[in-house]
């Protein structure tokens, strides 16, 4: 490691797409269930790339580096590279609005810090070494977001990223198939915790979470700050929702901790402006939308969907709720469908536009069959909209990222 790690500080740029290659790069030949970087490896030093690491004896010719495991290899220098860089590391995960508070974390900081932060949803075994490798010698501070599906995966992210401080947003029903259930998530995210309180780390923990705060608790070795939800509603921002109210405290919390004053706290907050179809208010020639179709899981959309029961019209003349199915659900999710329909029902004057399979039969048999209306996909639901236009509406448009709402936008 030692080698690779001295011909990465002489070329410190990391590639793993040929169609994206970084000149005087390093190229790491990640496999894949359906692609084998291995493949590709000559071609990506004949367009620049300056050495190939690969894991096929087969395609390990003149200037490639053959290792044991090119993803394993691609990880451990990214926690070689955290080790030398010797700054201090936030790590974020959680149920919802990981990615919103990263951003607002990182503004916030970067008010005193030179700052590098996950890029996009980098936030997975691959994403987080290409984060860490992304930091130089002028980055102060890192924060980085952590994603998970399953039990395990934040231990191994926590093992790379070796994070000083963390934060978990929130413990919802998300991808509850890969967790096993509510519990399993618990367990899940709750490793960023056992990460911190084995290494003398620090986590800022939500105060009106309880779950949260019991989670702490259960760790006496964890040092943690607590992060008040009071005076997070006078800081102005572009977020829609009170449920970012959470959000914003955490990010105000983790400022002050660092010895930024809250008015700078409060400007770069409200610099923020959502894009990427998460928690953004969007006025049309003939509606106001509310766009938050990133992704879906029966927390964040209970959330959404209780938020904008509470929307006033402000002069529109209807209030229409398009939602889209939630994936990874498993066991889960006619359940957690079902009670997601009759939750938007509660509205008798609403309409209720449904997108997907799991929509159509956790309502089939029931009142909600009559009630909404259901469609097998977006293309469908599409083509309803260029039929029937839809105007001076009140529109919530929220599901799983699978489900593409983002395209039907331009309808509404």
């Amino acid at each position: 490691m030692q080698e690779l790690y001295a011909i990465y500080r002489e070329h410190p740029h990391v590639s793993t797409d040929t169609r994206r290659i970084v000149p005087d790069s390093l190229f790491f030949a990640l496999r894949g269930a359906s692609f084998d970087g291995n493949r590709f490896a000559a071609e990506a030093l004949r367009k620049g790339a300056v050495r190939a690491i690969v894991d096929d004896p087969a395609a390990a010719g003149e200037g490639c580096i053959l290792v044991d495991d090119v993803l394993a290899t691609l990880q451990a220098l990214a926690r070689e590279h955290r080790r030398a860089l010797g700054i201090p590391i936030l790590a974020i995960t959680g149920s919802n609005g990981k990615t919103t508070t990263k951003e607002l974390v990182s503004r916030v900081l970067s008010e005193r810090f030179v700052l590098r932060a996950t890029q996009g949803n980098l936030n997975n075994h691959i994403g987080v070494p290409l984060t860490l490798l992304s930091m130089d010698a002028s980055t102060q501070f890192g924060v980085v977001e952590m994603g998970a599906s399953a039990c395990g995966e934040i231990a191994l992210l926590a093992s790379i990223a070796e994070p000083d401080y963390g934060l978990i947003t929130n413990i919802g029903r998300a991808h509850l198939d890969g967790f096993g259930g509510p519990e399993g998530v618990r367990r899940g995210k709750g490793e960023l915790f056992d990460y911190l309180a084995a290494h003398g780390g620090t986590a800022f923990v939500p105060e009106a979470d309880p779950t949260l705060a019991a989670m702490a608790a259960e760790r006496p070795a964890l040092k943690s700050v607590r992060c008040p939800l009071a005076g997070a509603e006078r800081i102005e921002s572009h977020l829609e929702g009170d449920y970012n109210r959470a959000n914003i405290a955490a990010a105000a919390a983790v400022g002050r901790y660092f010895g930024i004053a809250d008015g700078r706290i409060a400007a770069a907050i409200g610099s923020y402006i959502p894009d990427n179809n998460r928690s953004q208010r969007v006025m049309t020639e003939r509606n106001t939308l509310i766009v938050d179709c990133y992704n879906a899981n029966p927390s964040s959309m209970r959330a959404s969907v209780e938020n904008f029961l509470g929307e006033p019209l402000d002069g529109r003349t209807q209030r229409i709720f398009i939602l889209g199915d939630m994936l990874e659900l498993g066991a889960w999710s006619e359940e957690e469908h079902r009670a997601i329909a009759a939750l938007a029902a509660g509205d008798p004057a609403a309409r209720l536009m449904l997108v997907g399979r799991e929509f159509a039969r956790a309502c089939a048999g029931s009142k909600l069959a009559q009630r909404a209306e259901f469609y097998p996909s977006r293309t469908e639901l599409a083509a309803e909209l260029e039929r029937h236009p839809v105007g001076n509406a009140l529109v919530l448009v929220k599901a799983s990222h699978g489900i593409g709402l983002e395209h039907v936008i331009e309808k509404l």
